[in-house]
């Protein structure tokens, strides 16, 4: 069972109790689950809600629709794979930035290829919003940011957070070309995206 996001913003109403944070959680589930037999188009929350086996009322409960579920999914992800590095950090020593870009990397791939649900959407939706700035890899390098500062011990200070900005676009276009090129990431392509990233965050870290 997946864990319910401590800040989400698309939940119409937060679970207080356990019995509805399970619920949330069974919906969050269930909607990864089916993403990757339907794809994102083909979702509907009737069919999640059955996957849940939870009334289609409770699904409204938490969200408007399809959209604001699929980017609650979103932010869970984006929590789990934050509690993760932060996990695969805390094992590495301390001054060895390039094996904390592998962690980072590296997380992201096992997520990619094991994680129900996130192949199509990791840290946000597979088609934003009509007119709306895609901010997923923003929320992304800030967490990054943070985390890489905190291990480093260093402040997440302008120079890092535009660094890892970058370096986030950067790997995020190569390895939708892997992942397009082959269903668990063309390695070929995944050991340039670590070369190219490494070798721009070598400037500032090194």
């Amino acid at each position: 069972m997946g864990t319910v996001p401590h800040v989400n913003p698309n939940l119409r109403r937060a679970p207080v109790q356990q019995r509805s944070a399970d619920r949330l959680a069974r919906i969050l589930d269930s909607c990864a689950a089916l993403l990757d037999e339907t794809g994102y188009e083909l979702l509907t929350t009737r069919a999640v809600a059955e996957r849940a086996e939870v009334p289609i009322g409770s699904v409204y409960r938490f969200f408007s629709n399809k959209r604001a579920l699929v980017e609650a999914l979103a932010l869970r992800n984006l929590d789990v794979y934050a509690d993760r590095v932060a996990a695969r950090l805390a094992k590495l020593p301390d001054a060895d930035w390039r094996a904390a870009i592998d962690a980072v990397l590296d997380e992201y791939l096992a997520m990619k290829r094991d994680v129900p649900g996130f192949a199509l959407v990791d840290f946000g939706p597979p088609s934003p919003a009509e007119g709306a700035a895609d901010d997923a890899n923003r929320r992304l390098a800030d967490r990054l940011a943070v985390l890489l500062a905190d291990h480093l011990g260093r402040r997440a200070d302008e120079r890092l957070s535009r660094a890892v900005l970058v370096s986030v676009e950067a790997a995020d276009a190569l390895l939708q070309l892997a992942f397009r090129a082959e269903p668990s990431g063309d390695a070929a392509i995944v050991a340039e995206t670590r070369t190219l990233v490494r070798s721009y965050l070598a400037h500032t870290l090194d």
